[in-house]
C-alpha cells in the first residue's frame, strides 16, 4: 500500500530470484526510498531511505555473474541520476550524475557486452534538445556514445544474441522502434507501421523461438509484433482504443499487457483472452 510510481512509465517495480533463493519486489515510495520485500514472506527485509533527492521512476536488474551479485539499477527521472546498487549489502557501486545537457533522464537499462555489463541510458526533450545515447561502466565512466538518436525516444531497452554474440541497443520512439548494432555504432533497422505517429513505451524481445521477435506496446492501442533481424511486422493486435504501457511475457504464448485494465494478450491468435 505504500508504493509509489510515476505515470506513463515503465519499470517502475522490479521482481526477480535472488542468488540466495528469495523472490524480491523492488518498489519504491513517495519518500525516495528503495524497498526490498520478499514476496514469498510478504513482508519487507530492507529499506534504502531518501535513495534519490526525487522520486524514483525506474528500476532494472541484472545478475552480475563474474561477481556473483545482484544489481539494482534505480533512476531518478528528474533529478537526472542513477545509481547503481548492490542488493545483498545495500551497498551504492556507482552514482551517476548530471547524465544530460537538457530535459529527463526517462529511461535506461543495463547492456550485456561479451562478457561485460554496462548501463544505457537516453533522454527525452520536447521539441528539441534530442540527447544521444550513453553508455556507462560500473564505474560512472562514459564509455562510449550512440549519435545517430535525434529524435524523441520514450523508452530503451537492450538485446544480447547469443547465437551471434552481439549486442543491440533498443529504442521506443514516437511512431517507430529503432534498433542500434552497438558493435559496429550504427543504427540496426527500423520497425515501423506506416503512419502510426504515437508514442511506444515498452519493448519486449521474445528469444524463445528460431525467430527473435520485437513486441512492442503504443499509444494508439496496438500491440506490434516484428521480426527484429529482419524488421518484418509479423502481427498488430488490436487492445484497445485506450494508450498501452507497460507489457510482460507470461511465457511464450500470452502477454500481460497494462491498460485502464491488465489484460491477456494470445500472442499467436492475435485475441484478448480475458476481455
Amino acid at each position: 500500500e505504500d508504493s509509489f510510481a510515476e505515470k506513463f512509465l515503465d519499470n517502475t517495480f522490479n521482481v526477480f530470484k535472488s542468488i540466495d533463493n528469495i523472490l524480491y519486489l523492488v518498489y519504491t515510495n513517495s519518500y525516495n526510498s528503495i524497498i526490498c520485500y520478499n514476496l514469498l514472506d510478504n513482508k519487507k527485509i530492507n529499506e534504502i531511505k531518501n535513495a534519490h533527492l526525487y522520486s524514483i521512476s525506474n528500476f532494472r536488474y541484472i545478475y552480475d555473474k563474474e561477481n556473483k551479485r545482484d544489481l539494482i539499477l534505480s533512476i531518478s527521472r528528474k533529478e537526472d541520476n542513477a545509481k547503481l546498487w548492490n542488493i545483498k549489502n545495500l551497498e551504492c557501486l556507482v552514482n551517476i550524475i548530471n547524465i544530460n545537457e537538457a530535459d529527463y533522464l526517462l529511461s535506461g537499462c543495463f547492456l550485456k557486452h561479451k562478457n561485460d555489463n554496462y548501463i544505457v541510458t537516453i533522454n527525452c526533450s520536447y521539441p528539441y534538445n534530442y540527447e544521444i545515447i550513453k553508455i556507462f561502466d560500473f564505474e560512472g565512466n562514459k564509455l562510449k556514445q550512440i549519435s545517430q538518436c535525434n529524435y524523441p525516444t520514450n523508452f530503451i531497452e537492450s538485446y544480447y544474441d547469443n547465437k551471434s554474440l552481439k549486442s543491440y541497443i533498443i529504442t521506443g520512439c514516437d511512431g517507430f522502434v529503432k534498433s542500434y548494432d552497438y558493435n559496429k555504432n550504427r543504427i540496426y533497422h527500423f520497425y515501423s507501421d506506416g503512419n502510426n505517429n504515437d508514442g511506444h513505451f515498452s519493448i519486449i524481445i521474445n528469444n524463445a523461438e528460431e525467430t527473435i521477435k520485437l513486441i512492442g506496446s503504443s499509444y494508439d492501442g496496438k500491440i506490434r509484433i516484428w521480426n527484429f533481424h529482419s524488421g518484418e511486422l509479423i502481427l498488430k493486435i488490436i487492445v484497445s482504443s485506450n494508450k498501452l504501457y507497460g507489457i510482460c511475457l507470461w511465457n511464450n504464448e500470452y502477454l500481460f499487457v497494462g491498460e485502464k485494465e491488465i489484460k491477456l494478450i494470445d500472442l499467436k491468435n492475435g485475441i484478448i483472452v480475458n476481455d
